[in-house]
């Protein structure tokens, strides 16, 4: 019975994980801004406030570079700038479950790359996901 729980509990992470990939920058954005808030003094309340308000400029700020830039390679930047967080991610994510199966120090990271990589893919796909459902249509706009 604790095992079925305890892949169950991996499952539902794994799930998390690929869900909440996208919002990995902003959220290091958002933790690392309160606890800078926190250490020159604001207080408990004041540090998750700033670290919120972070966190909402930085994936507002992202989705209107994704929106409304117009050159692709800067589409391109600002999507792997969104993604490198998520794959980080994934990586330590990942190595975190395999070194608690595999004693081998290769295949952990052999294992953990692989993590990372499908951790990173996804979350690009989602990111052009948003940039399709957020780009202009090319209908009833006025041709410069």
């Amino acid at each position: 019975m604790i095992i079925l729980a305890s892949l169950a509990a991996i499952g539902v992470l794994c799930w998390l994980l690929f869900t909440l990939a996208v919002f990995a920058l902003p959220a290091f954005v958002g933790v690392s801004a309160g606890a800078w808030a926190h250490g020159t003094g604001a207080g408990a309340l004041g540090a998750i406030l700033v670290g919120v308000a972070t966190a909402a400029a930085t994936f507002t700020i992202i989705q209107l570079l994704i929106t409304f830039a117009r050159p692709i390679w800067l589409k391109l930047v600002v999507a792997i700038v969104f993604v490198a967080p998520a794959a980080i991610a994934g990586f330590h994510a990942t190595h975190g479950i395999v070194k608690h199966i595999m004693p081998s120090d290769a295949w952990q990271i052999a294992f953990s790359v692989i993590g990372a990589l499908a951790v990173g893919v996804t979350a690009f796909v989602r990111v052009a996901g948003m940039v399709a459902a957020n780009g202009p249509t090319g209908r009833d706009l006025a041709r410069a």
